[in-house]
């Protein structure tokens, strides 16, 4: 019975023609194996326009002398505003970049013309996201006037906020939507979470203790209290790492550090140097 032909190979038109042991098979085009390659290989942290000269004597090291070098480097020829000075200086960096002459409240989110500011109900004030009372420096300039960590908030919000350290849970509270609290904790919305957290992050490197106030340090405890401590740590960076730097966040870095302090906030800058450190 005759037998039918067999059926032709199938060129590979990718690889060319196959010779020897290669015949059958594929040979991966550059294009493809970068794409394979970047599945498997993490990517590098990404310079900064400051690593030159800015950050030049942190970089490379990681753990204690990593928080040594930004210590010395985000402390060294800063500019310390008063307390009033803090109230114009926020109308600029907390701007809505989409309603010119008004404020971004950082916990509620609500934007409110950046005239209304003061102590009366439906006003805002400012929020030190490290509480005053966690290391008694009040507004005193340096920790209690530092841009990188005062932000506008209403002012009812920030009164039940208080001196709480951070953590998730608790009961949702009125004129914040996405912000939660119980009686020693609070968890702001979700778009400021890691902002929060490299806020305290910034604050913990800032001051050691050297400069006339307490050394102040994150943990992993949640009601410290008066104590210069503040938590919780293992919520803080999973919060870092939620929700990254935006441009909204490298502006107002910026901002400081060009108009105001002459300092950044290097976790905005090197998110990796959370892991780094802590």
């Amino acid at each position: 019975m005759p037998q039918s032909a067999p059926p032709a190979p199938v060129p590979d038109t990718a690889s060319g023609p196959a010779r020897g042991r290669g015949r059958g098979r594929r040979i991966l085009l550059p294009a493809a194996i970068a794409a394979l390659t970047a599945v498997f290989v993490a990517p590098l942290p990404q310079a900064t326009a400051a690593d030159d000269v800015y950050y030049r004597d942190a970089l490379g090291k990681s753990g204690e002398p990593l928080k040594q070098a930004l210590h010395g480097i985000i402390s060294a020829d800063t500019t310390k505003l008063t307390y009033s000075q803090v109230w114009e200086a926020l109308k600029v960096t907390d701007a809505d970049p989409n309603r010119p002459g008004n404020v971004v409240l950082i916990y509620s989110g609500i934007s409110r013309s950046a005239a209304n500011n003061g102590g009366n109900t439906g006003q805002w004030n400012r929020e030190h996201v490290w509480p005053q009372s966690h290391g008694n420096f009040g507004t005193a300039a340096g920790p209690g006037t530092d841009l990188h960590h005062l932000r506008p908030e209403d002012v009812q919000v920030n009164g039940v906020r208080g001196n709480k350290d951070f953590d998730n849970g608790g009961s949702a509270v009125s004129g914040a939507p996405g912000n939660y609290t119980d009686a020693d904790s609070w968890e702001p919305r979700d778009a400021v979470k890691g902002d929060v957290a490299r806020m305290v992050f910034y604050m913990a490197v800032r001051y050691e203790g050297g400069d006339g106030f307490a050394d102040l340090e994150v943990n992993n405890t949640a009601g410290n209290g008066s104590v210069p401590y503040l938590g919780r740590l293992s919520v803080l960076k999973e919060w870092h790492e939620q929700d990254p730097p935006d441009a909204n966040e490298r502006r107002r870095n910026e901002v400081i550090f060009e108009d105001y302090q002459n300092n950044r906030n290097p976790f905005i800058d090197h998110p990796e140097w959370v892991e780094a450190i802590w």
